[in-house]
């Protein structure tokens, strides 16, 4: 099906689609689902209305970064490339999915020898369009959410000792610090569950194509807000199909690889087997996306379901940090010297 000429007015993204996934309202939909999954026993200052809102308003903050005209901010992971993971560029580097390294910069090493070692397979990086140097890159989404996870951990570990022997304000400041991590990497989760993060194919059809899918660039736009914005899928319709979530296991592995990690790019490959059967929907005619198309079923579950998952798995690995979080035995024993000091002080008032 042809994309229609009226579409170009009606969304001007997208003429960026390579720039977002999922618009706010669908990155906020899934920070939101995330915080419905939680069980009632997860910490009760996360469900407060001030902190649920500030959770889900961060959920749009890592696109917000994208505005910056700095060239190295745009360089860096939370501007462009942490969005994003083009599984196909891995393979054709050589790289083993089924073993690829839980390290970010063991990778970018792999990975920059890989694509050398068969350049063949990569297209030459047109230089005009890489003033931010991150062309050559295949995309840092596991990590980043990863490395997320770790921040989260180490967060919900200190706020134990904080409740313990912290002041007032040194419990909120930990609280708040738990709040941003948790709504920033929301944004990432819910990236990878849009499946066009995850391939080439991230904006039409590229390369061999012998089936005939779509060539169109404004199909990535249309899932991360078109699609959303016509059907009129909200936080409410979907809550009631929300399930309590359950943590990711962080038990240590026999190959030494982060469990974490694992983990994500176990979701990340199955938000990739989803690439083919969002095209075959294209293709069908069934992501309505012509003017007078109306809202298909299959669209409108396919669109729905990705929503879903990427809230359950943001509760999950909100949970798993929660729960696998010990308590920071370093900065309890800084605190309980500052204790000590404090006593002997009014001791000899």
């Amino acid at each position: 099906m042809k994309p229609r000429s009226w579409l170009a007015s009606v969304f001007p993204l997208f003429a960026s689609a390579v720039l977002h996934a999922w618009d706010y309202h669908g990155h906020r939909t899934v920070n939101q689902l995330a915080l419905k999954s939680l069980p009632a026993d997860f910490p009760a200052f996360v469900r407060e209305a001030g902190a649920m809102e500030r959770v889900m308003f961060l959920s749009g903050e890592p696109d917000r970064w994208r505005n910056t005209p700095d060239l190295t901010m745009k360089h860096s992971g939370g501007s462009w490339t942490d969005h994003f993971c083009d599984l196909e560029q891995l393979t054709d580097a050589g790289l083993d999915l089924a073993t690829l390294t839980s390290f970010r910069f063991e990778f970018v090493v792999q990975f920059a020898a890989g694509r050398a070692a068969n350049a063949d397979k990569f297209p030459a990086v047109d230089v005009a369009k890489n003033s931010d140097r991150t062309r050559e890159w295949p995309g840092f989404a596991p990590w980043a959410i990863t490395e997320y996870f770790g921040r989260l951990r180490s967060g919900f570990s200190y706020l134990k000792v904080m409740v313990e022997l912290g002041t007032p304000e040194e419990v909120a400041n930990a609280q708040a610090n738990i709040l941003y991590v948790m709504g920033v990497m929301g944004h990432y989760v819910g990236d990878c569950a849009q499946p066009l993060h995850t391939t080439n194919h991230y904006n039409g059809w590229v390369g061999d194509n012998p089936k005939g899918y779509s060539k169109w660039s404004g199909i990535h736009s249309w899932i991360d807000g078109g699609f959303v914005a016509k059907a009129g899928i909200t936080f409410a319709g979907l809550a009631p199909r929300v399930k309590s979530a359950s943590a990711i296991s962080v038990a240590a592995r026999e190959d030494g690889r982060d469990p974490m990690f694992v983990a994500v790019m176990d979701y990340l490959l199955a938000q990739h087997q989803l690439v083919e059967p969002l095209y075959q929907l294209e293709k069908a005619g069934k992501l309505s996306h012509g003017r007078d198309e109306a809202i298909v079923p299959e669209g409108r579950a396919f669109i729905e379901g990705q929503l879903l998952q990427g809230g359950q798995m943001l509760g999950a690995i909100w949970l798993a940090a929660w729960k696998n979080a010990v308590p920071d035995t370093y900065l309890r024993t800084q605190l309980v010297k500052r204790q000590g000091g404090a006593d002997a002080a009014a001791k000899s008032k």
